[in-house]
């Protein structure tokens, strides 16, 4: 079994568990500083049902994938690699968006969740309910973006699975060191570590959702003659040729074959494959320049804002 598959599930359901378990850990600490941790179980029960809808999402999406794959078997050729490429379009988009989001939203998660939990502690007849949605929806956010992950590799099988079931049982053991032995440990430079991990595992998986759709036209132009016009590029003088992604930038097959280690590690990891593209270099590129340049710009605003209030807090 090739546990490559696991590595980028791992790295990205430990971000996002760990951004759960903080969650988990602030709202577990007011209640205690409130003196209601009775409704500590509402807590654990946001957590339990977050998890089981979650996976109940990952179930589904497969049912789905092998719904439509089943519906023509002669198309499944076709089907599989365009819904490899459907789901990863989604999860570059949403794994981007929650990265940027977060990363903006970091220094103000302590005060958000507090006038949440505050606010449901008001409402007495309904507090239990209102801290459990509050960790069932940070949980599912959490959990929804690892599925899409997850189900753009769906051919890999359990490997992927696996990996995510890892990344979810260190981010609660992180959460347990913070808030149960409160042992210090740099979340910020964690989050920016896993952040920078995060830009060049979409980035990757930017070039893999632009192969599967060369892919999947691929075989369609080739299963009958109304289709052949859809591959524009096609080099007639070498054996390995791109339909829609243009003429190729490298082949290192000889130096680096990506099903060999430790190419494969690159693979799963970052994306690498041993033929690429024009377009898929250019996909990379852009990609790394928009998101990337917008991950570091608002480190830097974090680091600025943090660099100002030093001095406020020497002098008090």
């Amino acid at each position: 079994m090739n546990f490559s598959a696991a590595i980028p599930t791992f790295v990205i359901t430990l971000r996002e568990g760990v951004e759960a378990a903080l969650v988990v850990g602030i709202v577990l600490a007011l209640l205690k500083k409130a003196k209601q941790s009775r409704l500590n179980i509402w807590v654990y029960a946001g957590v339990g049902v977050g998890i089981a809808i979650s996976a109940l999402i990952g179930v589904l999406f497969t049912w789905i994938i092998q719904a439509v794959s089943a519906l023509n078997p002669q198309y499944s050729s076709v089907v599989e690699p365009l819904l490899e490429g459907i789901f990863s379009i989604l999860a570059i988009f949403m794994l981007s968006w929650m990265l940027l989001w977060m990363t903006q939203q970091a220094k103000f998660m302590k005060a958000q969740v507090e006038g949440a939990v505050t606010g449901a502690l008001k409402q007495n007849s309904n507090a239990g309910w209102g801290v459990f949605t509050l960790i069932f929806i940070a949980v599912v956010r959490e959990g929804f973006e690892t599925v899409l992950f997850i189900a753009a590799n769906f051919q890999q099988g359990l490997v992927p699975a696996i990996g995510a079931l890892a990344g979810l049982s260190v981010a609660v053991a992180i959460g347990v060191l913070l808030f149960k032995w409160g042992i210090k440990i740099n979340i910020r430079q964690f989050f920016q570590v896993m952040g920078i991990l995060l830009v060049l595992i979409v980035a990757g998986l930017v070039v893999t959702a632009l192969g599967k759709f060369d892919q999947a036209i691929a075989t369609l132009s080739l299963s009958n003659r109304a289709s052949e016009s859809l591959c524009f590029y096609y080099e007639r003088f070498t054996r390995i040729h791109s339909c829609i992604l243009g003429p190729m930038v490298w082949n290192t097959s000889n130096l680096l074959p990506d099903d060999q280690f430790p190419g494969v590690i690159f693979n799963a990891l970052f994306g690498y494959t041993q033929y690429l593209y024009f377009i898929q270099a250019l996909g990379y590129a852009v990609f790394l320049l928009v998101v990337g340049g917008l991950y570091f710009q608002s480190l830097r605003g974090k680091d600025k804002v943090s660099s100002k209030n030093q001095p406020v807090e020497q002098k008090k």
